[in-house]
């Protein structure tokens, strides 16, 4: 009888049936183990932003630029290099403006080409042929790799070379063959991207964000604590969506998500115009000019609805959920109507802003008309064709951590206790805590999403992912939306920071987490999002004496008064980390104007390194199992043959 390893080699003997096809395959995968790794591009909190996400991509977060002054050095001016790496980013935008690139005779397209052949060339030094087929345009790919790789230093090829390029520009193809080049480069610059959390909310373009992220050959997402609250909705929770669209009311974008998903929010907004008023308190964030003076005061209407819905949900929710210890939270039975006050930790408070019509005995039931409102909004967001294929994307690409190539990445935090070690989420008589209670998230997340049944226990775990005490998506005290909206007093609004946030400066907690994830190289990092940097305070992302980055983007418009900066994205090449600074980005009209992009690298670790090969990356763990098997099959192969 078989073994189950000499059943899986007649499977692997379909695909390489005698020995010399083995040996080639040996050689190919042993080759590429020798070959460096590839760049690696870490970004978080991108926050609906879809111009500023799609320019840092477009630019290898400044890598395009890099590689630019390290291939052509004193051969060209630094005003020559920045305008190669912004026609590199936007090819189409930078041939069509008549200042730009003001004259561009048929020895301009051979120059520009030519060095763009160059460029390619360069980028492409890391990877196998086969790996840089895949990633020019199928209609020129041929073309493209005949001029990379002629030689012409031979005068036949030299003559060769020449053909090619002036039939190109003959047949008026040279601005698209251009585009082509330069969309392979922007392809090669970066090998693979890590999003380390909060695609969604307070921009209005997640969407296309997602749509790009869908197209992406190489990706990893590990879920933020926005992403949880979408992905909690489509799992089935209400208040998980409620909270959501008030966070699109909140920030001037609820037209834009209805029109992006196909929503059907009409009985929403039916219900607000005939049980609320104009509330200044619920005027939205941004523009005031953006829609007209009807479509603006509804949406102040809607905002108000969809708070108290939240709410209303909310405290459902904690009521049947009492392992979540979260009646502190319960603020809608703590408030006097009559008097207009709330009563918090002893304290009462005046509140302001009130819009408490609905709210009827049972502080927390939804009227008859509510209920039908709210499942309709979970119908509408459930059934749409592209919510289920961005929420697939997220549970397929996505996951609650990542270790990749020795490095752990996650968003938000490992809960602490105030003395520094693990805090456990008690369920059931069993303490979750550290890289457990990651999972156990994950398993209900997943689990949730499977079932998407409405408030099922599942989806109730997902809401306390997204604002839970030890939650390490959230990790506050408290999540003080209520406060924010009804109480002047700014006490009140304060959110304290999980003991994590503190310890993690530290190099010995951030040793502490990397050992709980097996990872025990002096090279392993902590890769985090979820906390802006506060720049103007001089705060820094370099924590725990260099083994933790805190890359929050920092492209929510909302935070960069605050920080300074559009934030911070991370590079890592086979050389080690490169932390990149963003500045805002105003438009790509802006850029050409300017013609340099301000994108600063930065190398995080001065000591040399030696250079990272395939075979120590996370992809070289894989192919030296398929060596493994190869070698395996051989010897299969031999025994049998010696048998015979």
């Amino acid at each position: 009888m078989l073994s189950t390893r000499e059943k899986y080699y007649q499977m692997l003997e379909k695909e390489f049936s005698n020995p010399e096809a083995i040996m080639t395959e040996l050689i190919n995968l042993e080759a590429i183990m020798h070959l460096p790794k590839g760049t690696e591009l870490y970004i978080s909190d991108i926050h609906g932003e879809f111009t500023a996400f799609d320019h840092i991509l477009r630019t290898g977060a400044g890598n395009t630029k890099e590689k630019i002054s390290l291939l052509f050095g004193d051969r060209l001016t630094e005003h020559e290099k920045n305008k190669l790496a912004i026609l590199v980013a936007y090819p189409k935008e930078a041939l069509k403006d008549a200042h730009f690139f003001s004259h561009k005779d048929r020895s301009w397209y051979r120059k520009k080409i030519r060095q763009l052949l160059e460029l390619l060339a360069f980028c492409s030094t890391k990877y196998t042929r086969s790996k840089v087929r895949k990633a020019l345009p199928k209609q020129y790919a041929y073309i493209i790799e005949e001029l990379m790789y002629t030689d012409t230093s031979y005068h036949d090829q030299a003559a060769y070379f020449d053909q090619i390029l002036s039939h190109l520009l003959d047949l008026n193809q040279g601005g698209v063959f251009i585009t082509a080049l330069c969309q392979s480069i922007q392809r090669l610059v970066v090998d693979h991207l890590h999003v380390v959390g909060d695609i969604y909310d307070r921009g209005p373009e997640a969407d296309k964000i997602l749509d790009k992220l869908a197209k992406h050959p190489s990706l990893d997402i590990q879920w933020g604590n926005h992403d949880i609250l979408w992905i909690g909705a489509y799992a089935g929770s209400r208040a998980c969506l409620l909270t959501l669209l008030r966070i699109a009311a909140r920030y001037n974008y609820l037209y834009e998500i209805e029109q992006a998903y196909a929503l059907n929010l009409r009985p929403l907004f039916m219900y607000a115009e005939e049980h609320y008023q104009k509330n200044p308190s619920f005027k939205p964030k941004g523009s005031s000019d953006q829609y007209s003076i009807e479509s603006s005061d509804s949406l102040e209407k809607v905002h108000q609805a969809l708070a108290i819905l939240q709410f209303k949900l909310e405290g459902q929710l904690i009521k049947r959920q009492p392992e979540f210890e979260m009646d502190d939270r319960l603020l809608l039975e703590k408030i006097d109507f009559k008097a207009e006050t709330i009563e918090l930790n002893g304290k009462e408070y005046p509140l302001q802003g009130g819009c408490f019509q609905t709210i009827q005995a049972d502080v927390h039931a939804l009227t008859e008309q509510e209920e039908y409102v709210v499942d309709m909004l979970l119908s509408s967001f459930q059934q749409s064709i592209k919510m289920q294929e961005h929420i697939q994307l997220l549970l397929d690409k996505g996951s609650m951590y990542l270790v990749y190539n020795q490095h752990l990445l996650f968003h938000g935090c490992l809960p602490l206790k105030k003395n520094g070690t693990f805090l456990p989420l008690n369920v059931a008589d069993h303490a979750y805590a550290g890289k457990e209670l990651l999972n156990f998230f994950e398993e209900k997340i997943r689990l949730g999403c499977q079932k998407q049944h409405t408030d099922s226990s599942e989806a109730d775990w997902i809401w306390y992912c997204w604002s839970g005490k030890i939650s390490p998506q959230f990790g506050k005290s408290a999540m003080t939306t209520f406060e924010r909206y009804f109480i002047a007093d700014q006490a009140t609004h304060k959110e304290v920071k999980n003991p994590y946030y503190q310890y993690r400066d530290t190099q010995e907690t951030c040793k502490m987490i990397l050992e709980e994830f097996a990872l025990y190289s002096p090279n392993s990092r902590i890769i985090n999002g979820h906390t802006p940097i506060k720049v103007k305070s001089g705060e820094s992302p370099i924590k725990g004496d260099g083994m933790l980055f805190v890359i929050d983007g920092g492209l929510s418009k909302a935070y960069q008064k605050t920080t300074g900066i559009a934030g911070y994205s991370l590079l890592n090449n086979s050389y080690g980390f490169q932390l990149v600074t963003h500045d805002p980005f105003e438009s790509i009209e802006n850029l050409l104007h300017k013609q340099t992009d301000e994108t600063s690298l930065k190398r995080v670790i001065d000591r040399e390194l030696t250079r990272n090969m395939i075979k120590d990356t996370t992809v070289g763990e894989g192919l030296q199992e398929q060596i493994d098997n190869l070698n395996g099959l051989l010897a299969y192969q031999t025994k049998k043959t010696d048998s015979i």
